[in-house]
């Protein structure tokens, strides 16, 4: 058979903290990232009649997997 599915599970960084501060709560939960995936958060600007988008901030997410105790 198979390797058996596992569902994902992702933590996103927060407004009020730092990268480090993100992977920090993810080794206390129990988990190891394997994924981080940054994402540009975009506003939309309107002048007239032309509309422009202009980034404002970003999104991180890390992807994560449990940690197998031996």
């Amino acid at each position: 058979m198979g390797k058996k599915q596992q569902k994902k599970v992702i933590y996103e960084v927060q407004e009020n903290e730092t990268v480090s501060d993100c992977l920090d709560r993810i080794q206390k939960d129990g988990y190891t990232p394997i994924r981080k995936t940054e994402v540009p958060i975009f506003q939309e600007k309107t002048e007239g009649i032309e509309v422009s988008y202009e980034p404002i901030g970003r999104q991180i997410i890390f992807e994560v997997r449990k940690v197998e105790s031996p």
